[in-house]
């Protein structure tokens, strides 16, 4: 089971500037690889003309996470690495962030464009709204006319959510809960049903 872990909320973006250099973080939730590549995509599109594009993204979180990064032309471990390091202090999952510079005519040596980026990382993250990522699960339950409100009071009560109502010889509900609430609205399911009601797992 994943423990509940922080995301972004949304698209986030932050500039800072080092000897002339402009460092333009953009960051964004990204729950898949193929997110975080296409979200890369989208930032070279929107600024083509920039010196160099270095990302990092984390899908996942915890004992199972997929990584990435690229220093993209920056010399090796200069960029790329140290955007990853502050991305995995941070303690937030599913992200993924693009640090564009567009070169300012100044030499930052190697030491100065650790600092740059990681410093770029540091602010966007510092200033990023997130929000906790609760693995959910989608039940199916069938239940006859009269306990239809009764079943309802109980979804509420273990904050689940009814995605879909079919009104046939009986009601099917399709209730999405989070993992940790399903066997307590299990019980009371099976209590308020006499054992007749077990609720069907969907995905």
């Amino acid at each position: 089971m994943t423990e509940p872990y922080l995301i972004p909320n949304g698209f986030h973006r932050i500039e800072t500037e080092v000897a002339r250099s402009r460092f333009i973080a953009s960051v964004e939730y990204t729950p898949t690889v193929d997110n975080a590549k296409a979200f890369l995509g989208q930032i070279r599109a929107e600024m083509p003309d920039a010196s160099h594009h270095v990302y990092a993204f984390r899908v996942g979180y915890g004992a199972s996470v997929i990584e990435g990064m690229s220093d993209d032309g920056e010399p090796a471990g200069t960029a790329g690495p140290p955007v990853l390091a502050v991305l995995r202090g941070s303690k937030i999952g599913d992200i993924a962030i693009v640090v564009t510079r567009y070169f300012g005519g100044t030499k930052l040596g190697t030491g100065g464009l650790v600092r740059a980026y990681s410093e770029a990382a540091h602010v966007a993250l510092n200033s990023l709204a997130t929000t906790l990522k609760i693995e959910k699960r989608l039940l199916g339950i069938e239940i006859p006319y009269s306990l239809y409100n009764q079943a309802k009071l109980l979804i509420e009560a273990h904050h689940g959510t009814i995605e879909e109502e079919l009104f046939e010889a009986n009601i099917t509900l399709m209730i999405r809960f989070a993992l940790d609430d399903i066997p307590r609205f299990t019980d009371a399911l099976r209590d308020l049903s006499h054992g007749k009601i077990t609720p069907v797992e969907l995905g």
